[in-house]
């Protein structure tokens, strides 16, 4: 947490105009891929006890079967639990809340679901100076793996953190893995990416600086295995290992993701937290795949925590 030589009020308004102008253009990358029909359908909302944001919503695409990509602004007059867990001091502070959120659930099991969030938060405890902070991070679910777009991921991840600091990769890399571990399966729900909260860096400049990076370098991370896998052939088998895959998805999202419980104690609008869950999932009773499977390989391969790069 840090104070800075602008005011809150200021930094707000800088990182507010940008995350807007950023949803347009991540929209416009993801239809140009997708097909022009449907598109995105967007609901603007209002919250109650201050702010509101706009959903994007596209279900039934090209190549995506379910995805949002939301952008919200949100204050009020107390921090949920959920965001002073870490920070006593802070805790039931007036606070502004905003950022960009994305899932992506693309029809085809070869092509990866993807997750990519962004977010800027300040509070002001009582009789203190303002608190601010940075968030996010971006990470990949195979379902099917294939080595060449991990390392991909991996190379664009490290990208975005070079720049601004010649260890932040390895620890964000680090954090991402361990947040993205499903605990009550003692498995990871993906093969991560990165993942940082509670940024300052050196300056305000230099933290936002950094969340744009990150947030610029999802495209460029998962566009490219977008293109190379929407076109593999599937059949039914491929399509019910994703449904079993995706219901743990839904487990960390709805058991662990901070962002969903912030949501969801703040009052935010439901169906926008909920948009990250997938259209057609499903659970099996103690279920394995045989060994050899690609399946498996999935568990054996790629689940497990290694240096992609």
């Amino acid at each position: 947490m840090s104070q800075s030589s602008e005011t809150t009020s200021v930094q707000a308004t800088r990182a507010r105009d940008w995350l807007l102008s950023f949803q347009d253009s991540l929209c416009a990358q993801l239809e140009a891929i997708d097909g022009p029909v449907p598109g995105f359908r967007e609901d603007a909302w209002q919250r109650a006890d201050g702010g509101g944001g706009r959903s994007r919503i596209i279900e039934e695409g090209g190549v995506i079967e379910k995805g949002g990509l939301n952008f919200s602004d949100v204050h009020g007059k107390q921090l949920p639990p959920s965001a002073s867990a870490n920070r006593p001091e802070i805790a039931g502070a007036p606070f502004r809340a905003m950022g960009v959120s994305l899932v992506m659930h693309p029809r085809n099991p070869y092509v990866p679901t993807s997750h990519m969030n962004v977010r800027y938060f300040e509070a002001q405890p009582e009789d203190a100076p303002a608190v601010w902070w940075f968030g996010g991070g971006f990470d990949l679910t195979p379902f099917y793996g294939f080595e060449e777009d991990a390392i991909h991921w991996h190379r664009q991840a490290k990208a975005a953190c070079d720049p601004y600091g010649k260890d932040l990769y390895a620890d964000t890399k680090a954090w991402c893995d361990r947040y993205f571990h499903i605990k009550h399966r003692d498995e990871a729900r993906g093969i991560g990416g990165l993942f940082f909260d509670d940024f300052t860096g050196e300056s305000f400049d230099h933290a936002f600086g950094f969340m744009q990076s990150v947030a610029t370098h999802y495209a460029k991370a998962y566009i490219p295995i977008i293109e190379r896998r929407k076109d593999v052939d599937y059949g039914e088998r491929e399509r019910d290992f994703q449904a079993y895959r995706r219901g743990r998805y839904v487990e960390f999202n709805l058991i662990y993701d901070r962002g969903t419980i912030f949501g969801l104690q703040s009052g935010g609008r439901t169906e926008s937290i909920l948009m990250s869950l997938p259209s057609r999932v499903s659970w099996r009773y103690d279920w394995h795949p045989k060994p050899g499977t690609e399946e498996a390989k999935l568990y054996t391969d790629f689940l497990p925590i290694r240096d992609w790069i």
